[in-house]
């Protein structure tokens, strides 16, 4: 499967994004999903992630509350719903799917999209 992340952009404090995750193939519906983030210097650090079927998601603390993942098999695109956004949120924002249950290691993805880039202004 091939991924490709967009919707990041230059947001105030406060305000809000959505991320899309839009994959190729038709198999997208059989991979977890998850979306991580790197800002500059450091690690790639889970966000968030998602059950192939949707039933399950799975928050990262320092977004839990703030952020919501979501997919719709249809159109083979997952999603990352971002409030209430603060500097510390500034990063390149990365999809990646694996086959199986989701998890919060980035060793585990097999696939990864190309990374889109959330500026927080103060």
């Amino acid at each position: 499967v091939q991924l490709q992340a967009s919707g990041g952009g230059l947001v105030q404090a406060g305000g809000s994004l959505r991320l899309s995750c839009a994959a190729s193939g038709r198999t997208f519906s059989t991979y977890a999903v998850g979306w991580f983030r790197q800002a500059p210097g450091k690690e790639r650090d889970f966000v968030a992630a998602i059950t192939y079927s949707g039933s399950r998601t799975d928050y990262a603390n320092s977004v839990k509350g703030r952020f919501t993942i979501s997919r719709d098999n249809a159109k083979n695109t997952a999603y990352l719903e971002m409030n209430s956004l603060n500097p510390e949120d500034t990063a390149v924002y990365y999809c990646a799917a694996k086959i199986g249950y989701y998890s919060g290691s980035p060793l585990e993805y097999s696939y990864w999209g190309q990374g889109t880039l959330v500026t927080v202004s103060s």
